[in-house]
């Protein structure tokens, strides 16, 4: 007689803010998994979650009292990450863990230990990785000839609210415990990683040397307005700029340069546009989905826990880096929705990208005079 496979047994650590994206995730995926238990301190909303769901305050109790679970998310805050990922590992789960996964090279190096020592597999939630695998996208890609820069532009708006939301929100450092809640490492991450991706990094040695440009606009630890600069051991040049003090926000992207041509990735709205303004979509695969294949029938991961070591270069330059410089005020006006505006901010993101420059470099009038700090990762892991 055959007997059906059982749906994949799901867990999922943190209900509210992004959380609530795993959940309806999780709804369109009803009957292949199940979601078996949740833990956030903060009741879930009436009617949220499916009646046989059990709910836990934490998520080292759900994990005592629920035996069998295939995959446990983790949408948590930043700090909590690297120790919720090893509870669950040691579970005998696999995780889906949101970005970023950790908050230092440290937690990063001994949580892949961690799921080295154990049966399970961690995936990383940059969705964006989920574009990067098409036939189209790839035959894009390589049809601009070989790739010598890569400029990543980050236009958004941010209010008081977003800063407000929780605890950690805009913190580098809460309770003495990393929190790195900057641009590079938070909102446009993705940006980031795809960068990286699109350069052919993909372990530390594959970065030469970094510069941080960061600033503030708002009262925040963590920089809201940024230059990060990455020079590639393979001569790319990845010159990433973004801010949450836009007057004009707009989708990000990453303007790709080769030798034989130009493209536009942009992720949010997948899609890739190329040099005659053509736009073509691309078809995006589920993170979650993939873990779930991979629990099932060992299907590759899309984003392996192994592969944010380049990305988590990046942060720790900019944990090690020095705080963030506050803008002044007569640079600064407010929007309609009383979000900061850095006046000008538009057009110093775009000649950063364009030059590959830092706002320092450009001569940006609220920029310190100090260069900013360049890491160089070679030098410092040959050091450690």
């Amino acid at each position: 007689m055959h007997h059906p496979k059982r749906p994949t047994r799901i867990a999922l650590a943190g209900l509210h803010g992004y959380g609530s994206v795993h959940l309806e995730q999780l709804r369109h995926m009803a009957g292949a998994v199940k979601l078996v238990a949740v833990a956030d301190p903060r009741p879930p909303a009436p009617g949220s979650l499916p009646e046989s769901t059990q709910v836990f305050d934490d998520l080292g109790e759900l994990l005592a009292s629920v035996p069998d679970l295939d995959v446990v998310i983790i949408a948590t805050p930043l700090d909590t990450h690297f120790r919720l990922a090893e509870l669950a590992l040691r579970a005998g789960a696999n995780v889906y863990l949101e970005k970023p996964p950790v908050t230092s090279m440290a937690d990063f190096d001994r949580l892949v230990a961690v799921e080295r020592e154990c049966k399970g597999s961690v995936q990383v939630g940059f969705q964006g990785l989920g574009l990067h695998q098409s036939t189209v996208f790839t035959d894009a890609v390589a049809g601009i000839g070989e790739v010598s820069a890569i400029g990543a532009v980050g236009l958004w708006q941010r209010s008081d609210s977003y800063w407000n939301r929780s605890r950690w929100a805009g913190r580098r450092v809460l309770d003495g415990v990393d929190i790195v809640d900057g641009t590079a490492t938070n909102p446009f991450a993705h940006a980031v990683v795809s960068a990286l991706h699109l350069a052919g990094v993909k372990r530390r040695a594959d970065i030469g040397a970094i510069d941080t440009d960061l600033f503030r606009a708002n009262a925040i630890e963590s920089d809201d307005t940024a230059v990060v600069r990455i020079e590639t051991t393979g001569d790319v040049l990845i010159t990433c700029a973004f801010t949450l003090c836009a007057a004009m926000p707009a989708e990000p992207y990453l303007r790709v340069t080769g030798s034989l041509g130009t493209l536009r990735f942009r992720y949010t709205e997948d899609c890739l546009e190329l040099g005659d303004g053509l736009r073509i979509p691309l078809e995006r695969r589920c993170l979650l989905r993939n873990m779930v294949e991979h629990v099932n029938n060992r299907a590759e991961l899309l984003s392996p826990l192994c592969d944010s070591e380049p990305f988590m270069v990046v942060l720790d330059a900019i944990r090690t880096g020095p705080a963030p410089s506050p803008i002044p005020p007569e640079f600064l006006s407010s929007s309609p929705n009383l979000t900061v505006v850095v006046d000008g901010i538009e057009q110093w993101i775009e000649l950063a990208v364009e030059r590959g420059a830092t706002f320092t470099e450009l001569g940006a009038p609220w920029a310190q005079a100090e260069l900013p700090l360049l890491v160089d990762v070679a030098a410092r892991e040959n050091a450690g």
